[in-house]
């Protein structure tokens, strides 16, 4: 197991945003959590990744290799370090830069160089750099986006920079990589050339992959387990074919139409 969610409870005010969520995920699974708009996927995330502090409940990772350690109280670019990346539901790259610098900052926590090493530029720091550069390229490769090497982010087809995103991510050597919605806005094409890296990614990488989606194809396609929140809660798990059918489920997302069809 890679990470292991227990009693995750995020309030803001009054309000109750997750509400004593469990969750985990095994070592090169790939898991999806959907639910209705407003049903606190992306809250959840938040957590997860540091940029909120739960309420309560307690967020462990089991990094391959490493020692469990629980990363609830750490801050976003301490769980970075630990080895989860994550992309968001709003695409957040730096839109003046390349696609290269772009993931190269992404590999800014993998550098050993420090504030003497940037400002006198000894032989260490130069090969470094060198390196930086060659394996920023190589992540670029590997998505797909080589063409667009220095091409500033803002002028990539939409696509493009939802794939940059991921090129971020990876370049931070992550173990799982979290995905917020990263087909919405794709047409179908996108969609599935998308479902074709996240797979492949996961092998070639040696990643397990945890994402957010309202695309029912893909999730069903692309998802071994899938968690369903709603009001904050978790009320479902299982399956893609258990969910599909879980009558839970179809009441509250996936609608009345989908138990017609199934």
């Amino acid at each position: 197991m890679v990470l292991d969610v227990h009693d995750l409870t995020m309030d803001f005010g009054g309000l109750r945003a997750v509400d004593h969520m469990n969750l985990n995920i095994n070592e090169g699974e790939i898991v999806a959590l959907i639910g209705p708009n407003g049903a606190g996927k992306t809250t959840f995330f938040n957590c997860v990744t540091g940029l909120y502090k739960p309420t309560a409940g307690a967020v462990t990772i089991h990094a391959p290799g490493r020692e469990e350690e629980t990363i609830t109280a750490l801050r976003p670019h301490k769980i970075t370090e630990r080895g989860l990346a994550r992309t968001f539901q709003n695409i957040r790259l730096f839109q003046n830069m390349t696609c290269l610098e772009n993931v190269m900052i992404g590999r800014d926590c993998r550098l050993q160089a420090g504030i003497l090493g940037a400002i006198f530029r000894n032989r260490r720091t130069r090969e470094e750099e060198e390196k930086d550069i060659h394996d920023s390229y190589e992540i670029l490769k590997k998505i797909g986006l080589t063409r667009w090497v220095n091409e500033v982010a803002k002028n990539l087809p939409y696509g493009a920079q939802r794939r940059l995103e991921i090129a971020r991510a990876l370049a931070t050597e992550p173990f799982l990589l979290l995905l917020d919605e990263p087909a919405a806005g794709m047409n179908p094409q996108e969609t599935r050339s998308l479902v074709e890296l996240i797979r492949r990614l996961r092998h070639t990488e040696d990643i397990s992959i945890f994402l957010i989606e309202h695309d029912m194809s893909l999730v069903m396609t692309l998802s071994e387990r899938i968690y369903v929140m709603d009001y904050g809660k978790l009320i479902a798990q299982g399956k893609p074919e258990e969910i599909k059918h879980d009558p839970v489920v179809i009441k509250a997302y996936l609608g009345e139409d989908v138990l017609a069809e199934a």
